[in-house]
């Protein structure tokens, strides 16, 4: 508070001293402003005469100090004139930017005073005009003159700062004197004047780490090897003030804060010299053991730390990776690992930087080791088989309980327990094989045969004892077992055979060739040995040839063959293979006898094709049989579909709906009319001996019809009806004209159909909707109309 009270002394009393400078200035300058009415003369060059014109009135640039807060008026200057002589006749008129508001002209003397207090950063000059004017008249004595008011500075404007709030970056180990940020200030006083608006930088807070520029404002650091992880941020406040920094200046603060970015100036390190890990055995590769850390306090890429496995006895049963994430080394299992062989590992882990930053080169290095053991822990593993997988054979046809091979499969834990084998019985549905639970032998149930399956693929299963209840461990094996093959399928005949000899047939003329086939295999099968059977070998009908290729050819021995006397002959071969023993089965070939032309072409194989010359071949009478057969199916078709549409037509008879349409011309009987033109159903009963009323007009008076016009009521001549109508239609008065519409009242009785009028159905009270009437064109928009009406009735009421 001191301070300001010496400050506002200060400038009240430089504003006094001013103020009185400039009245005396303004008064001398003005009473010494009377220059004479007379010109004179003034020689230019090369004898030129120049004329000075004569001013009629002159004065000085006026100045007004700004802020002032007396109590009168300030006295900016006065205006006089020098045809001015005293007597009050001259009028002094002032125009311009803020005349008469903020500048006041007494038209008598012309002094002028300022009636408001100015501010120089608002306006820093005014233009104003000045004239003199005959007061009587208001005729101008003088032209108008322009002149300026200068408003002078005080220092009354502190400096203040682009921002507030600065925000600087800057490495940290930076050397002394590295440029920080600069900070700048403005002052809105005049800096042509004095030293108002002359700033001078200092700092008041942030030493001794950091310095500014006086002049500048740049601020730089000012202590070396700043360590950003001992302190990352620092506040600086920056003072400006003007006057040159002197007593009485004013000023402005700002702070700035100066953030120490990340070099990469540390290692990294291990917390703790050893690591120990565990592993069970039962695991797989890929599984993780363990993590090791190695703590960097630099930060971002400087941080990136990257892990290897440089030494150690577990170098190929394990590995690590990086997890950049949480910049952790994670341990992993590379190998199957087995308790019983080695029960523990040890492994140096390097952790090292990704980038290095070649300045800080001398502090490595910049990588950092740590040992990791790594202890395997037994685990309950599945027995293991002696073979991955196991190929026996046995014979087939063997003797139930065969031995057909044995398994075997062990602990390989320390406790090496007992084990139990077991058959999986979705691979031996059929139960053909059984297995010995305590030392795995395998044994057949049942005869096997290999023509049926030659090979039975199944699956053993091993499992741990324990004499405790724990989970049992098992293994499972897959066994194929091959069904060797045994002679015991006799050679058959490779297809059913039938040959064909011609009557005219050769001797030792070949007619077929026949093959045979074993379902055993082919070391036991093939090379086949046809041969006729002892008792027929001297056959004299036909004779066998073996081809020693697995075939045989069949030949006729004599000439000559009859179909009448015998047309077929069953000739029995012998087939046998080579197997061990030897299996021969006899077959029995059928020969017919048939008849062939001259180049052995078989015209018929039947006896009766002699007989039958003359006649048609059985085939063609099948062929005709068939075909009347098919007609008669068709025929009994059409009878039935007949009887089945005639019987819908009986039912609509009787109901009596008739199918054809009777065109009327006036509104008889309806349906009741079962004789067409019956014209007893045109005439109203009840009007037969009595004038029927018209219902379309009222009559002035009655006419009553003469008798003997009316025809008889049960007259069936139209003529008659028809003129007596005529008649009554000419003399009765009351009816209308001869081509109006004729109104018949009367609609017939007992109709099955009831009223077919729709003339009152509009009014009903049927929930019916009639507008799809309106979709079905013009001959039908009458009805549509009338039926239409009933929700406009509807919704007028």
């Amino acid at each position: 508070p001191k301070m300001k009270e010496d400050n506002c002394l200060h400038a009240a009393l430089i504003c006094l001293g001013m103020l009185y400078y400039s009245h005396a200035l303004t008064t001398e300058k003005l009473n010494h402003a009377r220059p004479s009415l007379h010109g004179h003369h003034e020689k230019g060059k090369e004898g030129q005469v120049l004329h000075r014109s004569k001013r009629g009135w002159v004065w000085n640039q006026f100045f007004v100090i700004e802020e002032y807060t007396g109590p009168d008026p300030v006295l900016v200057g006065r205006l006089h004139s020098d045809i001015d002589s005293g007597d009050g006749n001259i009028k002094y008129i002032l125009s311009g930017e803020g005349a008469g508001i903020i500048f006041v002209i007494d038209d008598k003397s012309g002094n002028i005073h300022a009636t408001k207090t100015l501010d120089r950063e608002e306006r820093a000059q005014y233009t104003l005009t000045a004239q003199a004017v005959d007061r009587n008249t208001n005729r101008p004595l003088e032209p108008p003159s322009e002149f300026i008011v200068k408003v002078q500075d005080i220092n009354d404007n502190p400096p203040e700062f682009l921002h507030e709030n600065y925000h600087a970056n800057v490495p940290e180990r930076s050397n002394v004197g590295t440029s920080v940020i600069q900070v700048t200030a403005s002052d809105a006083d005049d800096p042509t004047y004095g030293n108002s608006a002359k700033l001078v930088y200092s700092i008041l807070e942030g030493q001794p780490y950091f310095s500014v520029e006086a002049q500048t404002g740049i601020i730089r650091t000012a202590l070396p090897n700043m360590d950003r992880e001992a302190k990352e941020e620092y506040h600086v406040v920056i003072q400006a003030k003007d006057m040159g920094g002197h007593m009485g200046g004013l000023s402005g603060t700002t702070k700035v804060t100066i953030t120490l970015t990340d070099v990469n100036d540390n290692p990294p390190k291990f917390p703790q010299s050893v690591y120990q890990m565990s592993v069970s055995e039962a695991a797989v590769p890929g599984e993780e053991v363990g993590r090791v850390k190695a703590k960097d306090p630099d930060i971002g890429e400087n941080g990136l730390v990257a892990y290897s496995i440089i030494d150690g006895d577990g170098m190929d049963m394990f590995e690590i990776t990086t997890d950049y994430e949480t910049q952790e080394g994670v341990v992993k299992l590379k190998k199957l690992l087995d308790f019983e062989t080695k029960k523990s590992y040890s492994l140096k882990v390097e952790a090292a930087n990704v980038h290095i930053d070649p300045k800080f080169i001398s502090n490595g290095p910049f990588k950092d080791t740590v040992t990791v053991k790594i202890s395997v822990e037994d685990a309950d593993e599945p027995p293991v088989f002696l073979k991955p997988s196991y190929i026996f054979e046995v014979q087939e046809n063997a003797a139930s309980g065969t031995v057909v091979g044995k398994v075997h499969a062990k602990d390989p834990d320390a406790a090496n327990s007992a084990i139990r084998y077991s058959i999986d019985r979705h691979t031996d549905l059929e139960r053909y094989f059984i297995i010995n639970a305590e030392d795995g032998n395998i044994k057949t149930i049942k005869a096997l045969d290999r023509e049926e399956i030659a090979w039975h693929n199944i699956s053993v299963f091993a499992v741990e004892v324990h004499k405790q209840h724990q989970e049992h461990q098992e293994a499972k094996v897959p066994v194929a077992i091959k069904v060797v093959d045994v002679n015991d399928n006799a050679p058959k005949f490779a297809a059913a055979y039938e040959a064909f000899v011609c009557e005219n047939a050769r001797s030792n003329q070949q007619f077929i060739t026949i093959s045979a086939d074993d379902k055993d295999d082919s070391a036991n099968g093939p090379r086949f040995i046809f041969s006729l059977p002892p008792e027929i070998i001297h056959n004299p009908n036909f004779t066998l040839r073996d081809n020693r290729d697995n075939t045989a050819s069949v030949l006729v021995r004599r000439e000559g063959f009859s179909r009448q006397k015998q047309d077929l002959y069953l000739l029995p071969i012998v087939i046998s293979d080579g197997g061990i023993p030897p299996m021969s089965s006899t077959n029995t070939l059928t020969i017919r006898v048939c008849g062939c032309d001259s180049n052995g072409s078989l015209l018929s194989c039947n006896a009766e094709a002699y007989i039958l010359n003359a006649g048609l071949s059985t085939g063609a009478l099948i062929a005709i049989l068939a075909c009347i057969v098919i007609l008669l199916v068709i025929v009994v078709l059409f009878v039935t579909l007949k009887r089945q549409k005639k019987e819908p037509l009986i039912v609509f008879e009787e109901e009596d709906v008739r199918e054809n349409i009777i065109t009327y011309d006036d509104e008889g009987g309806g349906e009741e009319d079962t004789e067409a033109f019956d014209i007893a159903t045109l005439q109203n009963p009840d009007g037969i001996n009595g004038f029927i009323p018209r219902k379309d007009i009222k009559p002035e008076y009655q006419y009553m019809p003469r008798p003997g016009l009316r025809p008889a009521p049960n007259s069936v001549d139209v003529d008659d009806f028809i003129n007596t109508r005529i008649q009554e239609a000419d003399n009765d008065p009351t009816a209308p004209p001869y081509d109006s519409i004729q109104i018949y009242g009367y609609e017939g009785r007992g109709s099955v159909a009831g009223s077919l009028s729709s003339l009152e159905s509009a009014t009903t009270d049927s929930d019916l909707d009639y507008d799809y009437l309106q979709n079905w064109g013009p001959r039908f928009k009458k009805l549509a109309d009338l039926y239409g009406s009933k929700d406009t009735f509807d919704d007028d009421s």
